[in-house]
């Protein structure tokens, strides 16, 4: 009998251009154009913001590739003007575009995230199947949704159709979900911004959120699905400090693996399978 692999769990942050980092995660005096650097020392993965305002140049995504090791990979949001703008409506060809661009990161590209806002209500159900139907062979969906009414069966039945993972988030004033569309998923942990205005250490004690959230992703990655999961400075205070604790609730290791020059860092769950 084969024994199961677990999933991969990729850990990191939303963004990655803080200075309040500069020396409780950075090294003192880091200069901007080399936090990405420092960064993918320390964590695998990363969610990329700046796509939701805008397509990024070719020579933008070549340097995400270069300046970090073979083993690190990119999360990134859909621009708003597919999502929030035009509501999907005629936006084929904007999203061709973008997932084109984007999968010249090859390997490194993780999963492309569709984050809607409020108003983008159950009305737009089938235009968000035929959207999902259409999308580009190759990388990894999810689907982030702002509004309770979106939240039945037959929304995750239609995600799961298309291998597309609901993004499950620590929001205020969204559920806590468990739910699993396909053999992946995505978890975000938001906060809010008003609470918190410097990023540079935890001022807000999330432990028994996290004890929940942890018990989700042991159960994930039992049933073989990758976990991508990012921290927002919002959601506690310092990011970075969040992914450490989580990693730490979870028995995993932020271990430096070095091959030649690069610096690897992956993470690995303690009598597991590792990446499986």
């Amino acid at each position: 009998m084969v024994e199961k692999l677990r999933g991969r769990l990729l850990l990191g942050t939303q963004g990655f251009s803080f200075p309040d980092w500069v020396g409780p995660f950075y090294p003192d005096g880091t200069p901007k154009n080399r936090y990405l650097e420092e960064y993918a020392q320390r964590f695998p993965i990363v969610e990329i913001d700046s796509t939701f305002y805008g397509v990024p140049r070719a020579n933008t995504i070549q340097g995400w590739r270069e300046r970090t090791p073979q083993d690190f990979y990119f999360a990134a949001k859909f621009p708003k003007l597919i999502t929030h703008e035009k509501k999907l409506d005629r936006a084929r060809g904007d999203a061709e575009a973008f997932v084109g661009t984007m999968q010249a990161l090859g390997d490194k590209l993780a999963v492309l995230i569709l984050q809607f806002a409020y108003d983008f209500t159950p009305d737009y159900f089938d235009r968000l199947e035929e959207f999902l139907a259409d999308l580009p062979q190759g990388p990894r969906y999810a689907v982030e949704i702002r509004n309770r009414a979106w939240l039945t069966a037959d929304l995750g039945e239609m995600l799961s159709n298309h291998n597309t993972a609901i993004v499950l988030q620590d929001l205020h004033y969204m559920p806590k979900l468990d739910w699993l569309t396909a053999d992946f998923t995505v978890i975000r942990w938001l906060g809010r911004r008003k609470d918190i205005e410097r990023f540079d250490r935890i001022q807000i004690d999330r432990t028994k959120e996290l004890e929940v959230w942890a018990d989700h992703v042991r159960n994930f990655l039992e049933q073989g699905a990758d976990v991508f999961g990012f921290f927002n400075n919002h959601y506690a205070g310092h990011s970075p400090e969040s992914v450490r604790q989580f990693a730490t609730m979870l028995g995993v290791d932020l271990k430096e693996v070095h091959e030649g020059d690069a610096s690897l860092k992956q993470l690995r769950l303690e009598g597991g399978h590792g990446e499986g």
